[in-house]
């Protein structure tokens, strides 16, 4: 495993929609593995194959918690409901944090690692998180999404609040 380098905006490969990935070998678990790796030291809890230099349709959401990591292979957002406006930030916008609009709820169906389907369903910040990592796969970038942008100050304000709420 290695940490690879966060590929960040402008670069063209982070708005060309990906490939469909159709070998489920030894290569492309090496570059899971990989995008893992550098996910969790970038801080992150999302990645896909394009912020790594990959064009396939791979990606990863893992909000700890206890729970495994999401591998979404190939997947495709079968239904969507409600919506919310939350912040987001994206490794491959170092500094950039706005207010996007996304669904509540997401239903997938997408790959494994091992090439096996499977559906999941997701809400709130994790149907968030997998979201924003499908539009990467499709060449959509969130900061074509935002709403506001929020300056770190304003971050670092509703951290406070927050944990002066607990």
């Amino acid at each position: 495993m290695a940490i690879r380098k966060i590929v960040e905006h402008p670069s063209p490969i982070l708005s060309k929609p990906c490939k469909p990935v159709t070998d489920f070998g030894a290569e492309l678990h090496a570059l899971l593995d990989d995008m893992y790796e550098t996910m969790i030291e970038a801080d992150g809890i999302g990645i896909a194959a394009p912020q790594v230099g990959e064009g396939i349709r791979a990606a990863i959401v893992d909000l700890g918690e206890g729970q495994d990591p999401i591998w979404l292979i190939n997947p495709e957002v079968v239904a969507t409901g409600g919506s919310e406006t939350d912040i987001e930030g994206c490794l491959s916008f170092p500094g950039l944090y706005g207010e996007v609009e996304r669904p509540f709820h997401v239903k997938v169906h997408a790959q494994e690692r091992d090439g096996s389907w499977y559906e999941l369903e997701a809400e709130d910040y994790e149907a968030r998180a997998i979201l924003h990592e499908i539009d990467h796969l499709d060449g959509v970038l969130f900061d074509s999404k935002i709403i506001r942008i929020v300056t770190e100050e304003e971050l670092e304000e509703m951290a406070a609040e927050e944990e002066g709420s607990e």
